[in-house]
């Protein structure tokens, strides 16, 4: 039998109420893991991280106030040795690059079994870095084929903007480069942010440097 200072001690950051006090319930069952504290959204996460210093935080990405991802980065800035796993519903290939690049060392679904779960977590807590294989293997195939079907889609006007999006250029300043209304160049914004699967006008600035457009 572990003792409280063997056994692994976690953090639970999750929104919703059913889903944080079942992972809790879980986890304490499971043998050498111990949850020592819960979160309902990104800044409390963040704050107890921080204060209790964790073997592994269990991050859910949609958080109300900062995102799950921002709270990732947020910690491993102040504390790089910081163990987290992203727990999401969401499989998509940005969430992934996003959390990683944070510094998440796991990615997994919600709707992953128990015993998957806890052996992510006794991995991650050895060291090492845990993506379920059918999220990492479509992740790697976007990585060697990068988004070029996506970047074909945009019309030449969408790629106008992109390029002077990737500039930094604000609405105001990208309308008045081209000569279109703002409202224009919001519509072209949404729509070119939709054919690249881009959260945001960072990412979409991101695609545009890595296709050296900029």
């Amino acid at each position: 039998m572990t003792t409280p200072e063997e056994q692994i001690k976690i953090l639970i950051v999750e929104d919703q109420t059913l889903m944080r006090q079942g992972l809790k319930i879980i986890l304490d069952l499971e043998p050498g893991f111990r949850v020592v504290a819960e979160a309902g959204d990104g800044e409390s996460g963040v704050r107890r991280a921080l204060q209790l210093r964790p073997d592994i935080i269990l991050m859910d990405v949609q958080l109300p106030g900062i995102s799950g991802v921002e709270a990732t980065a947020m910690v491993c800035t102040v504390w790089p040795e910081a163990r987290i796993i992203i727990l999401t519903t969401f499989d998509r290939n940005d969430y992934v690059f996003q959390g990683i690049r944070a510094g998440a060392m796991g990615y997994l679904l919600k709707d992953t079994p128990a015993e998957v779960l806890a052996q992510t977590i006794r991995h991650v807590h050895a060291g090492e870095v845990f993506i379920q294989p059918e999220i990492a293997s479509r992740a790697l195939r976007e990585m060697m084929q990068p988004r070029d079907a996506a970047y074909e889609s945009l019309s030449d006007r969408e790629r106008e903007v992109l390029v002077l999006l990737a500039q930094g250029a604000s609405n105001r300043v990208i309308a008045d480069r081209l000569v279109i209304t703002e409202g224009t160049v919001k519509n072209h914004v949404s729509n070119l942010l939709a054919k690249l699967q881009a959260q945001n006008r960072t990412q979409a600035a991101d695609i545009a440097r890595r296709r050296g457009l900029v």
